[in-house]
């Protein structure tokens, strides 16, 4: 049996494309048998600490084998593959960021994992790409749907599409 589950990606150091496709090759690797979607690419500005490089952020959508702890464990594993330094002052820039934002019906709190994750609705670079893939799920343990949680956002960062130049 698989759950869906959905991964907020982001990255503000070095070649923040590259780090999140390579992001979701190696997402890929984990599972069989079924295909990733995504949202647009999104530029989004820095919350808490804005003296740091943009982000580009996305969502992604896949389906998993792995409990939550498991794929938690997985996702420490690119993290670090890709230059993340787990060990770092919080709300710094980093090469990549991956959060589990929901999985599949689970509902955790524990110290090292919160599913659904605890400030998805609080922050725009997480409800703007959910609205695009999904906008009319119910996000867990509310009654709204994704496009209605997005109105409701007290954020008030600038989230914009990020176009990118397939040119180069």
């Amino acid at each position: 049996m698989s759950d869906t589950i959905y991964l907020s990606l982001g990255s503000n150091l070095g070649d923040k494309e590259s780090n999140i496709a390579s992001c979701i090759a190696m997402l890929g690797s984990y599972i069989e048998n079924t295909e990733i979607r995504t949202s647009s690419f999104y530029l989004s500005e820095p919350l808490y600490n804005v003296n740091q490089p943009s982000f580009l952020n996305i969502i992604v959508e896949l389906k998993t084998v792995f409990t939550p702890f498991q794929f938690l464990d997985k996702i420490h594993d690119i993290e670090k593959m890709l230059g993340r330094k787990l060990e770092r002052e919080k709300n710094t820039p980093r090469t990549i960021d991956i959060d589990i934002i929901m999985f599949g019906n689970a509902f955790i709190e524990t110290d090292k994992l919160t599913i659904p994750h605890s400030h998805a609705l609080l922050r725009k670079f997480v409800l703007v790409p959910l609205a695009e893939l999904i906008p009319d799920k119910v996000f867990p343990g509310t009654k709204y749907k994704m496009i209605d949680l997005l109105e409701k956002c007290p954020d008030t960062s600038t989230v914009d599409k990020y176009l990118i130049d397939k040119k180069a």
